[in-house]
């Protein structure tokens, strides 16, 4: 599992492992990251469903209880394919980009 920080954000990723692994394994790891933003980088990945970003759904929405930015980013689901309550972008860019909207929100209590 590879973790890279850019100021209050971890970008998590991992090769070679399924879905299920790379989850059990960030969900091992996480409270070492869970008082920064986290985008998951599912590049990776050769294939991928809906079915495997519902598997991230728990700990999306916990780490969102903790008024912190929770995204998953790939390019091999659309966004309609998603759950709303899953931030799903296609560009590591575009979730930094949310990231950093969503800090703005906090800041001024929306």
């Amino acid at each position: 599992m590879v973790f890279d920080k850019v100021g209050t954000t971890s970008i998590v990723s991992q090769e070679n492992v399924s879905i299920a692994n790379f989850l059990e394994n960030l969900e091992k790891r996480y409270e070492k990251i869970s008082n920064d933003n986290i985008i998951i980088d599912l590049f990776s990945f050769d294939e991928l469903s809906s079915g495997n970003v519902l598997e991230f759904l728990s700990l999306s929405e916990k780490h969102k209880n903790g008024n912190k930015s929770f995204i998953l980013v790939t390019d091999k689901i659309g966004y309609d394919d998603a759950p709303d309550a899953i931030d799903l972008v296609p560009t590591l860019q575009e979730a930094h980009d949310i990231i950093y909207m969503e800090e703005i929100e906090r800041d001024l209590g929306i």
